[in-house]
């Protein structure tokens, strides 16, 4: 068996190197299609850690009257607290408000002036709601709105980065879209050439398949080669999707340093190499294979 796979391998990388720029032009459409699929997949993992970051900051702010007393915000923390949909509510008292202002604002001596004119702080009590999920933010400002308690609230602030968010996901949607297409395409021009090219050296070998038939050669024997050089076209293809890929990720590091998905974007390569790796190796070898099996089923009635 295994001297059987060593011969039907040497025969199948015979067969790659004498085809010449038929390989090439295979392997060639194999790594587009390749580093299409893997662009999209890093892309969208890329934004979807942006994603993720921006919805961990993501929160209901309610900002109390100035007579409200602390006792009835300790009311409402409660009664929102029982919420399932809610993760966590923090009271921040107006003093703590104005350390915060203050801390934040250390570099802006204008608006630190401007602070101490006034002579009273001028900041609002507020409590912080943190939702377990991002799409329960609308239910729980519109349950605030409408609470017994809304007569106490001076103002929700809701969404200043629902905005971000809804961008985000629309993007996601919009790159998965696209990137399913592309490698639909792609995949399919892949297994139309990988297909040609197999053909093609079952033709060229014609005579040889003739004499192998003759001789009691099995139908196993006869397509391993053809089988062989389609995961050939496929590994090499793999590794050259990688190749490109971390030279388009370093040089988009170097001439655009400032978009801020660039240290995702190598970071996820990085953090998923090996998945990646054998992804697109298994990809690029199961295309091949498959044009293999199309081109031996149309071409080679064994």
């Amino acid at each position: 068996m295994f001297l059987t796979i060593h011969r039907t391998f040497k025969e199948a990388f015979k067969n790659f190197t004498r085809n010449g720029w038929l390989s090439i032009a295979t392997v060639s459409i194999l790594t587009m299609s390749l580093f299409v699929i893997s662009v999209f997949f890093v892309v969208t993992l890329a934004v979807d850690n942006v994603l993720n970051g921006v919805q961990e900051k993501v929160n209901v702010s309610i900002y109390f009257k100035p007579d409200v007393s602390e006792e009835k915000i300790d009311e409402v923390k409660s009664a929102l607290e029982k919420f399932e949909e809610i993760k966590s509510v923090d009271y921040i008292s107006k003093e703590k408000a104005l350390e915060d202002f203050k801390r934040n604002n250390a570099t802006e001596p204008v608006i630190l002036a401007s602070l101490d004119e006034i002579g009273e702080n001028p900041l609002l009590a507020s409590l912080i709601v943190k939702a377990y999920d991002v799409n329960k933010y609308q239910l729980i400002s519109e349950y605030v709105e409408k609470a017994e308690f809304s007569s106490d609230i001076s103002r929700v602030n809701y969404g200043k980065n629902k905005d971000i968010i809804d961008k985000l996901n629309g993007f996601i949607a919009v790159t998965r879209k696209v990137g399913i297409g592309l490698g639909s395409l792609f995949t399919l021009i892949s297994l139309l050439v990988t297909f040609n090219a197999i053909r093609i050296t079952i033709y060229t070998h014609k005579s040889e398949i003739e004499i192998m038939r003759l001789v009691g050669a099995s139908n196993m024997f006869i397509r391993l080669p053809f089988i062989f050089e389609g995961v050939l076209y496929g590994i090499l293809s793999g590794m050259i999707s990688m190749l490109i890929l971390f030279t388009s990720i370093k040089l988009i590091a170097i001439y655009a340093p400032s978009i801020s998905l660039v240290s995702s974007l190598m970071s996820i390569y990085l953090g998923n190499f090996w998945i990646l790796f054998a992804g697109q190796v298994a990809l690029g070898s199961l295309l091949g294979i498959i044009g293999s099996f199309i081109a031996m089923r149309k071409y080679l009635k064994v």
